[in-house]
């Protein structure tokens, strides 16, 4: 038993700061504001009158250099927003990542009898972007500290004099000009603004001098892929709301690449965002000794500066994909119409109500009734069932309320696509999972045809998981699944579309997690997919200890506890009174 509450916190509000002095706790670097979330008076069972210390660590995950680059960095940045410095140091990796592929090819090319190092065309070859001379990091380099520069402007062909960031401006453009079937309009070239401190860029320019390709271990681990990846992260969490618009947290993006297995075929994002999902998918195809040539990559993306920032981190990644852009997004422009897609992943917005256009009336892709103008989530989902192949199977992030909602219309379509039997799993995410929203949001799995794609026929089932239980506080105000949090919910996954010989362990339904019910069930609920409402309450282990006698050692305890919280307040009266006596 725990009674942890406001009047604990008040009590040591006031104790902390009346403490004698030969009893004092070490209070060094806490803000006052925190007093209460860092010291509680914790009434545990045989736990009395115990001052414990909120734990602070972040247990961030996995991360190696890329948190103290990105903290080495960070220093830099001075008053500068992170949404503006993002593309400065997002643009400068991206640099210094092509030059450093560029220059390890080049070597390559110098040890070949035929080869020709400075002809764009063997680099072409090898999949691996030509830099011009004076696009070239370690031209960069030598001019980092100096405040005059004289360099060949690419666009006009003249000399001109200016400073770093000029020439960090020129070599984005030779770049693009050079590369243009991919890198057209993609890089960032505002380093020349005069908003802009130099000294900052010099420094952010040594500091990514020191960060090689590769690791020295020889396995190929791409350190500037990590850090692009990491750098991205943690811009999206400085950003908060407005981060969540560019970036799905990794292990959300884990999680749906897991249960769908990308091997192989078309892979489809239609609101990709910086590219998290691709980058995972192939991440997922390397670690499982497969090739990337296997799968293709097709996504949209509304919004042109993300657009710019997927495509920059596809390419750090050595991804190719076909990545469109235009103004009016998916529902209104559909940069793949008669595309059919194996693997479709997204984060869509969650219920934008700006979306509805007159042309959409009727659309082919309402197949299970038109989505009401004031919310798009259904109209995503039906989008993307749309897209997929026969054989086809999607994961889609989406807001609580799509699973229960019966405003609108939104009932109907839900119960359409339930009796349609394309709904092939619900997952229930904890809260705090994403930047942009603290309210949690669930996992729809999607499959054009449950009895396909090598697993057991599973048609009139749906599998229902909460996992709401889940994950662990990576900060004070995010949550993140860990790498076992992952397993656990794919597996689950796996092992119920599994055929008996698949040489997996028998699904079974665990209460309180997971449980798959029949069409019929669900047809009872209402049509409703709330996990919760299926899985029911977790098993609680019995003591085999008789309720009278638990009963009277808790009362004992609880006795205590009062007895304790008494002397407390006891003592709070007499510090009170000696503070109005010294008055």
């Amino acid at each position: 038993m725990k009674l942890d509450g406001i009047g604990a916190d008040y009590h040591f509000m006031i104790l902390a700061a009346m403490w004698p002095n030969d009893r004092q706790i070490a209070m060094s670097g806490l803000r006052q504001s925190s007093l209460a979330d860092a010291f509680r008076f914790s009434l545990h069972d045989g736990e009395r009158g115990i001052f414990s210390m909120a734990s602070r660590a972040n247990n961030g995950g996995d991360l190696g250099f890329e948190a103290d680059l990105f903290k080495a960095a960070d220093k830099l940045r001075g008053v500068l927003e992170p949404s503006d410095y993002k593309h400065v140091a997002l643009g400068l990796i991206f640099l210094k990542y092509i030059s450093d592929a560029f220059g390890e090819h080049h070597a390559q090319l110098e040890q070949e009898d035929f080869a020709d190092p400075e002809d764009p065309e063997e680099y072409l070859a090898a999949n691996v972007f030509w830099v011009p001379p004076e696009a070239r990091w370690e031209h960069l380099q030598a001019n980092a500290k100096r405040p005059q520069i004289t360099f060949t402007d690419v666009n006009t062909g003249k000399e001109r004099v200016g400073d770093i960031g000029n020439l960090i401006d020129n070599s984005m453009d030779s770049i693009e000009r050079a590369n243009a079937a991919v890198l057209k309009d993609v890089l960032p070239k505002e380093y020349g603004r005069p908003q802009l401190d130099k000294t900052m860029l010099g420094e952010l320019i040594d500091l990514f001098s020191k960060v090689g390709m590769h690791s020295a271990d020889g396995k190929s681990k791409d350190l500037l892929g990590r850090a692009y990846e990491y750098f991205i992260s943690q811009f999206a969490g400085a950003e908060g709301r407005r981060g969540g618009e560019f970036f799905t947290p990794r292990s959300v993006v884990q999680t749906i690449v897991e249960m769908l297995e990308p091997h192989h075929g078309r892979v489809y994002d239609p609101a990709c965002g910086s590219g998290g999902m691709f980058v995972q998918s192939e991440r997922f195809i390397e670690n499982h000794q497969g090739r990337r040539s296997d799968i293709a990559i097709y996504g949209q993306e509304r919004n042109h500066t993300t657009w710019k920032l997927c495509k920059m981190n596809l390419a750090v990644r050595g991804i190719d994909a076909d990545i469109k852009w235009n103004n009016e997004g998916s529902f209104l422009n559909d940069a793949f119409p008669t595309l059919k897609f194996d693997y479709a992943m997204a984060n869509p917005p969650f219920n934008i109500s700006d979306w509805w256009q007159p042309q959409l009336e009727g659309d082919v892709r309402w197949k299970y009734g038109q989505p009401p103008s004031g919310n798009a989530n259904f109209a995503w989902l039906q989008h993307i069932i749309h897209h997929l192949a026969p054989r086809g199977t999607a994961g889609v992030v989406l807001a609580n309320g799509s699973m229960s909602s019966q405003q609108s219309g939104e009932g109907d379509i839900r119960k359409a696509m339930i009796e349609g039997d394309v709904v092939d799993c619900m997952v229930a995410l904890p809260g705090q999972l994403f930047y942009s929203t603290q309210i949690p949001a669930c996992l729809w799995f999607l499959a054009r045809d449950k009895s396909a794609n090598g697993h057991r026929d599973r048609r009139g089932e749906i599998l229902f998981i909460d996992a709401r239980n889940l994950g662990h506080m990576a900060d004070r105000t995010r949550r993140e699944f860990s790498e076992a949090d992952v397993a656990t919910i794919a597996d689950t996954y796996h092992r119920w579309r599994a055929k008996p010989d698949a040489g997996l362990s028998e699904y079974q339904d665990v209460a309180g997690f997971c449980r798959s019910a029949t069409l019929d069930e669900v047809r009872k609920h209402g049509h409703v997919l709330t996990p919760g409402r299926y899985v029911g309450a977790e098993d609680t282990e019995d003591d085999a200890v008789p309720f009278a006698e638990r009963f009277a050692a808790l009362t004992a305890t609880l006795e205590d506890q009062f007895n304790d919280g008494d002397r407390l307040s006891a003592l709070i009266r007499d510090k009170l009174a000696m503070v109005r006596a010294d008055d």
